[in-house]
This record gives structure tokens, sequence and C-alpha cells, in this order.
């Protein structure tokens, strides 16, 4: 579903970036990509969804390469980063329909599944207010709405538990799962560990710009005894 092949970024008269990423996320997979702040998981997340170009290594998103056709990749994928811009002239139902216009969703299968989500996350009566009006958690409920719109094959989320509220947080949890288990899957960044290590199959951690663990989450914690004991093992090796 996603391939990351030696993926290297470093950014102009700055040390900061990534180098040789790879990651291999496969249908049905819950992925967890865990670093403390500046490790390198926003600048992975920005390159493998084209945000930003990168300076070598390779992209496929569901078997296309995202250098040769990046509007075939971002078809298959929905991208959600850590605090979403949207429209805030437009009302919530104006903007959800504007991104099906893009993503092309018939009528009748938008409308099912904004009332599916819309009313999962409790927003349905604030769909007709401007965005403006809204609190940041309810720009986030909007902002998860508006990527399975289109049913995408690959959700790539970046921190989504931040900013909301533990019942959407649930929902959250429930529709990844329910992604996954329809042949999707989801790859995203978060610093709350015990929730990735419970609800995620899989995991990769980096520091420094650099994968240091990846596989499935038994055998990645299973010296540690938990996520979060081997996180603060890193976290040492850092400070030692």
């Amino acid at each position: 579903m996603l391939i990351i092949k030696n993926l290297t970024k470093h950014y102009k008269g700055s040390d900061k970036g990534v180098t040789d990423v790879n990651i291999h996320v496969e249908k049905g997979d819950l992925f967890a990509f865990i670093g403390h702040n500046g490790a390198g998981k926003t600048t992975t997340l920005k390159c493998i969804t084209g945000i930003q170009d990168y300076d070598s290594g390779e992209v496929l998103i569901d078997g296309t390469n995202l250098r040769v056709d990046k509007l075939a990749c971002k078809k298959k994928f929905a991208y959600i980063p850590d605090n979403p811009d949207l429209y805030e002239y437009l009302t919530g139902i104006q903007y959800l329909n504007f991104v099906a216009d893009v993503f092309e969703v018939p009528e009748e299968e938008r409308e099912e599944r904004i009332k599916k989500y819309a009313d999962a996350f409790e927003i349905t009566p604030s769909l007709g207010d401007l965005i403006s009006g809204y609190s940041h958690g309810m720009k986030q409920k909007l902002a998860l709405i508006s990527a399975l719109v289109h049913k995408p094959k690959l959700w790539i989320l970046d921190e989504p538990f931040v900013g909301l509220d533990p019942k959407a947080s649930i929902v959250l949890k429930n529709i990844m799962k329910e992604t996954c288990a329809e042949g999707g899957a989801v790859f995203f960044s978060t610093h709350v560990l015990e929730v990735a290590e419970k609800l995620c199959n899989k995991v990769a951690i980096i520091k420094d710009g650099r994968v240091i663990a990846s596989g499935n989450m038994s055998d990645v914690v299973k010296e540690a005894g938990s996520l979060e004991s081997l996180f603060m093992e890193v976290l040492d090796d850092e400070t030692n």
C-alpha cells in the first residue's frame, strides 16, 4: 500500500531532515510512526504526500510512483496534517462538498458518508455554520470527515488525536480499524504511545532523521516490554 525506499531529504543550511528512511505499509496495517519532536516524522509525511520534494529515494502508493504520477497517488490517499488549514469562509457542509467535488464523489455516496461520519463525530448540527466559528476540536473532526468522504485506500495522518475529546478519539480509532478491516491502511504519527501500542500492529521509530526500528509491534517492543519503555530508552541514549 505504501512503500518508502531510501527516502532522503536534507534542508539547505541545516542538519535537519531524514536519511535513508525505509518503511513498508501493507493492506490492513495500522502503522504508528513514533519519534521525538524534530526527529523527522513531519518531514517524512510531507515528502510521501508530495507536499515537499525529496533529495533521493522512492515512494510508491498502491504500486504507483509518487514522482512519476503524483495526481494518481493523491487520488488514493488522504492526508491530515497536525494543524489542518480549512477554508474558514465556507460552512462545514460546503467544505465537505468541495472536497467531494475535487475527488468526483457521486452525490448519493457523499451524502451517505457525510451523514455517517458527521453523526459519529457529533457535528451534524454544526455543518451549516461557518468554519471560522468552529473550535479546534470541531475543525479537526471536519478535516477527518473530509479525508473519509472519498473513501481513500490509505490514510496518512500527523498527530490525529491532538485536539479530539475522548469520545471522538474512540470514534477515530474505530474508523481506523474499520478502514484496515476493509483492506485499507493507516499510517500515522503520534506521541500517544499507549494508544499506538494497543491500536497498531506495526510501528516505526525514527531518531535524528533515521529509522532505528520498524516492524511488527510485538517484535519491536519485545525486549523493552512496552513501547513507552523502548521510547524512553531511545531518549536516554540521546542524553548519555
